[in-house]
């Protein structure tokens, strides 16, 4: 029982091979903060989440060196680490992804495996780097949900003139939402739109808020498509 207590405190790695794998766990991760940078395509992107990269890795390599081969340490730092709550909300998809990946190579370089940590940092880098190119070259740009308020009332008159309008600059479209706004025969739609040409939207817009019975008219899109 002694003896099992004292291998807790015992390590087995070297002054090197701590400054070895710290080394090459600093290399990577600067690597994958780089391919991060220029592969960010979001409105999210922070100097302090690129440090934060870099800091995720050391600290998992040093972690993986205290745990060694050792299944006490391994416990004792589960515990340890159940304490934390983590309440920063990732807002993009491939912040969670990025953080996966220096949490890995802070790993491997841990471990001593120092090929696969650079090759890896820079293979899946590039990737990551090519998928955002090619995202911004498929992307599809004209979809857009469009959103008014209408008086029913009017549409006597002008025998619905929005109709005319969409079937006028919309390839397709779709009606996802109506509902009664409680005052009365106004109502309120939300159509999914895809444009004919997709720089006519702020023409469209104007023509639209002239429409007879329109009381009120927005276009959204996502920020991060344009």
């Amino acid at each position: 029982m002694l003896q099992d207590i004292q291998n807790i405190w015992n390590f087995s790695v070297t002054f090197n091979d701590i400054a070895s794998n710290l080394l090459i766990a600093l290399i990577s991760a600067s690597i994958i903060a780089f391919f991060y940078r220029i592969s960010n395509n979001g409105q999210s992107y922070s100097s302090q989440f690129i440090s934060s990269l870099i800091l995720l890795s050391l600290v998992t390599s040093l972690v993986i060196m205290v745990i060694g081969n050792n299944l006490a340490r391994a416990f004792g730092l589960v515990g340890a680490m159940s304490i934390i709550r983590f309440r920063s909300a990732v807002k993009e998809t491939i912040d969670i992804v990025f953080i996966f990946f220096a949490l890995v190579i802070g790993m491997a370089s841990g471990v001593k495996l120092y090929s696969l940590a650079i090759f890896g940092s820079v293979f899946i880098g590039v990737i990551s780097w090519v998928l955002s190119k090619s995202s911004k070259i498929f992307i599809k740009r004209k979809d857009f949900l469009l959103e008014f308020t209408y008086d029913t009332i009017a549409e006597l008159n002008n025998k619905s003139s929005y109709i005319q309008l969409i079937n006028e600059y919309c390839k397709k479209s779709m009606l996802i939402n109506m509902k009664s706004t409680g005052i009365g025969e106004i109502f309120s739609y939300s159509f999914y739109i895809n444009l004919k040409n997709e720089d006519d939207y702020t023409e469209f817009l104007k023509r639209f808020k002239k429409s007879g019975g329109i009381k009120d008219v927005n276009i959204f899109f996502d920020n991060e498509d344009l």
